[in-house]
Order: structure tokens, then sequence, then C-alpha cells
């Protein structure tokens, strides 16, 4: 077997992988649904709100990179699964058990692709580029903006306050203020009409 066959082998390897993504299931729930979305969905919703929404970014992006963390950003929860935003057992921002897994499930491919992946994970996660600063803020607005769809949906369930969803998706700011003066509208609004404690 030759160099290149080997690769093709790792990288289907990790194709078959991440297959798995479609079965870690989140807390939010699809628009207008009972049904809760997967990590497949919600990444593919994030990249084609990127493609979209890219306009209204704070600085200039590259979109391609955008939409590469988007796609892959969430690979790490096969292993780590999915942590709720809101969860007071968890921090939402500990990456350790997130680490580990970047390394073993992208480690399945040929050095060089493991490496750029594990880059493109690691700036979304730093969140201090341009582009890892949009892509953080469609991973916050899609969710916000299921819950609105769904009459509160999991602010309602878990009963989440109107403070902690301005603190946590106020990251929004960073990569687009036009999202973010749309999101905290919204999150206002939601509370105005009682989807949302105060």
């Amino acid at each position: 077997m030759n160099i290149k066959s080997e690769d093709l082998q790792k990288q289907l390897n990790f194709i078959h992988e991440v297959d798995k993504v479609k079965y870690i299931y989140r807390k939010t729930k699809l628009f207008h649904s009972e049904r809760n979305e997967n990590d497949a969905e919600h990444s593919w919703h994030l990249a084609v709100m990127a493609l979209i929404l890219s306009g209204h970014a704070n600085e200039p992006i590259d979109l391609l990179k955008v939409i590469q963390m988007l796609l892959i950003h969430d690979i790490v929860e096969i292993d780590s699964g999915d942590i709720f935003l809101y969860s007071s057992e968890v921090s939402h921002t500990n990456t350790d058990s997130e680490r580990k897994a970047a390394q073993r499930i992208f480690g399945l491919l040929a050095e060089s692709q493991t490496n750029e992946l594990i880059s493109i994970w690691e700036e979304f996660e730093a969140g201090e580029t341009a582009e890892a600063k949009f892509a953080r803020a469609m991973d916050r607005l899609e969710p916000l903006l299921q819950n609105v769809s769904n009459g509160g949906g999991t602010w309602k369930e878990f009963g989440i306050k109107h403070g902690q969803v301005i603190q946590k998706k106020s990251i929004i700011a960073n990569g687009s203020t036009t999202l973010w003066d749309l999101a905290k509208s919204l999150i206002d609004d939601a509370a105005a009409n009682g989807l949302l404690d105060v």
C-alpha cells in the first residue's frame, strides 16, 4: 500500500467516525419543533447562517475559514458530549476533555490534516481572530432563534433568566454588533412576553 492509499484509508476512517456527530443531541430543539437538534444539524445550520449573514461581521472575514470552524467545532462532542450552555455543574468553557477528544478524533487523519483541523478548532475555541469571533456569534445566535421560535424552549424548560441569557449571548457582539442588537432585542422581547424569566 502506498502513502496516498494509507492517507485515503485514514480519511475514510475519519469520515466514518464523524458520522457519530449525528447521534449527539443538544438541549435545544429544531425551529417550531419538539425534536431536539443533533450536532450535525447544528453545525450545518451554522455554516449556512455564516454564508448568509457574513455581510454583518464587524471585520472582514475569510468565510471559508468560518465555515470550516463551524463544521468541525462540535466534532469533539463525540467523546466529550454536549455541554448545556447554562449548566451550573459543568463549565462550558472547560475544554480539557474536548482537547483530548480533538487529539483522538482529528488524530485519525494523516499528520498534516490532523494539525490543520486541530489548529482550526483551537482558533475557534480561543475566539480571538475575526473568523473565530464571527463563528462563535453564529454558535450563540442559532439556539437563541430556536428558543424564540419555540415559545421559550430550553429557557422555560430549565428556568433560565434574562440576565443569564444576556451574559451568555453577549459574545455575539464580538463578531457582529448588528446581530447582537437583533439578539438583545429578541431577548428583551422574550422577557417582556413571558418566554424568559426576569
